[in-house]
């Protein structure tokens, strides 16, 4: 009789999971694979680094060197430490979940298919435990970075001098300080989730969670574990909803951005009792640990779930419903009030000294005449509304465009300052009906001429009358540069400056009168990024991914 058949044998329907005693043979990887990883790694690395160093090149272009280095260390560091956190504080929970392990677990059908997902998986443990690790570091770093805004933003706030009404706050709590806690919150949650997650699939696998038997389907490690794990989990969250009190303040769902009379009297005292039953959550499953029994944290967790949909979504509801809307305008003075009082304040419109003066409403002989030069300066022309007609009267090829709100400016013609409606003449490629790489970057590059209308001026049929326009422009306001190589609507990239043979071959505008049909040009100017090197040229075309660069 075997050990295992023995009646008397007290752990006879156990089965004792694999240890790998004998040190077996572990599989190795092959010379292929390890050079795929390897490659692939450095490919990674080549293309980031591609990025980083043509972004430097660029800001060294404009001479904005110091801000590159301040975004790259600042990004360097949070990919480093949200890397290494995330990474560590899951792998050391996947490390507990397996050294904590049980030493023997129950005999059953679901045991038994276990035992041999154990076997394959033990010889590879530590390799899945470190690409786990890795995979953790790198896309938890990533993700950290994108914070890099928010936490210069922390790092160097300042007060405004501005108290908020509802809390007491200086607002540059809500500008600079609020956004970050609540990506740090958000991360923290992600983080242990995902923690909560392996050691439970650890937990499952190796035998620690046994759904399959009727008692102790959780072993006492197991239990504490995910205990800590949730309890964190809860308590942060109630962190979080005390943090959408603030956010409330820069909310725009309602009729004007910040508090309105149902986030006052319902929203707020529903996140601050969502608060308290959060923390009261957390502190059920902490008390798991010494407990034998989810059925008190499974309950609290259902009474946060239930509150949450009634106190902070059925409530508000009803409140905006039947209280806001039958005298919405009376309810929602006092913060409609608020709301033009910090406009105020953020403009300076606060500090505008207002003083009472006696209109004179009678008028004499001539003074009309007198207001002439100002009442001929009232603007005609709504330079947001213009563009379409520019576009109609002065886009001239469908390779051209203009924004789509003007701008204006003051020129000085024969002696009298005029107001004008001005814009310049971009390069539009999406219109181009002849596309291809080529036409795309190097032919396309650059927009042509300055369009300008007087602002108090129009024609007959109600058109703007152009100072300046066509191709080449021309009008009253004398010789100026027309070529726009840098504006609003650039294409993702233009190689510019080169030649074909001696001759140029950028398009500079359409003239009937060459022989093509157009104007050749080649750039001059100072500005870009220089491209005469075979590095300049490796590095964007790896940043681009494009060989023909």
């Amino acid at each position: 009789m075997t050990f295992g058949d023995n009646p008397d044998n007290p752990f006879r329907n156990f089965r004792f999971p694999s240890r790998n005693l004998n040190g077996g043979a572990r599989p190795k990887i092959g010379a292929l694979p390890l050079t795929v990883i390897i490659l692939t790694v450095l490919a990674v690395i080549l293309v980031s680094l591609s990025g980083f160093y043509a972004d430097f090149l660029w800001f060294r272009s404009v001479d904005y060197s110091q801000v590159w280095t301040t975004l790259l260390t600042t990004r360097i560091s949070l990919f480093l430490i949200f890397g290494l956190l995330t990474s560590s504080i899951v792998t050391a929970n996947i490390y507990i979940a397996y050294k904590r392990r049980p030493i023997y677990v129950p005999v059953t059908l679901e045991a038994d298919n276990l035992e041999r997902y154990r076997a394959q998986l033990e010889p590879l443990r530590k390799v899945v435990l470190v690409g786990v690790a890795v995979a953790l570091f790198y896309f938890s770093g990533m993700s950290g970075t994108r914070l890099w805004e928010s936490w210069l933003l922390f790092r160097n706030a300042s007060e405004f001098g501005v108290v908020d009404p509802q809390f007491g706050r200086d607002v540059s709590f809500f500008a600079f300080e609020l956004p970050f806690y609540q990506s740090i919150v958000g991360w923290a949650i992600s983080t242990l989730i995902l923690a909560t997650l392996a050691s439970l699939a650890v937990h499952y696998v190796y035998g620690g969670i046994r759904p399959q038997v009727r008692q102790d389907r959780t072993t006492v490690a197991a239990r504490v574990q995910l205990s800590v794990l949730l309890g964190f989990i809860v308590a942060i969250k109630a962190g979080a909803y005390y943090l959408d009190r603030f956010a409330l303040a820069t909310s725009d769902e309602g009729i004007i951005t910040g508090l309105t009379y149902t986030d006052v009297n319902a929203l707020l005292p529903a996140k601050s009792i969502l608060t308290g039953i959060a923390a009261l959550c957390s502190l059920l499953f902490f008390a798991n640990i010494i407990r034998r029994s989810w059925v008190l944290p499974a309950a609290g967790v259902a009474l946060l779930g239930i509150s949450s949909f009634l106190i902070a979504g059925v409530y508000p509801g009803l409140i905006q419903q039947f209280q806001v809307k039958p005298s919405e305008s009376s309810k929602e003075a006092p913060y409609i009030q608020r709301n033009i009082e910090g406009t105020r304040a953020a403009y300076g419109l606060d500090k505008v000294e207002v003083k009472d003066y006696s209109a004179i409403v009678d008028t004499s002989a001539g003074q009309l005449a007198d207001d002439a030069a100002t009442i001929s300066n009232i603007r005609l022309m709504d330079p947001n509304v213009l563009s379409a007609t520019f576009r109609q009267l002065q886009q001239l090829k469908p390779y051209y465009t203009f924004n789509e709100s003007l701008d204006i400016d003051r020129y000085t013609i024969d002696g009298v300052t005029r107001d004008m409606v001005v814009a310049v003449r971009e390069i539009n490629i999406d219109g181009n009906p002849n596309r291809n790489w080529i036409n795309d970057h190097l032919v396309y590059t650059h927009g042509f001429g300055f369009v300008g209308s007087y602002g108090n001026i129009q024609d007959i049929d109600g058109k703007p009358v152009f100072t300046v326009g066509g191709i080449p422009p021309k009008g009253e306001l004398g010789e100026f540069q027309p070529r726009i190589y840098f504006g609003e609507n650039n294409p993702e990239y233009s190689i510019i400056g080169g030649t074909t043979d001696g001759e140029a071959v950028e398009f500079d505008y359409p003239d009937d009168a060459s022989a093509n049909g157009q104007k050749n040009y080649t750039y001059t100017g100072k500005g870009g990024v220089p491209m005469g090197s075979i590095f300049s040229r490796l590095l964007f075309a790896i940043k681009y991914q494009e060989q023909r660069i």
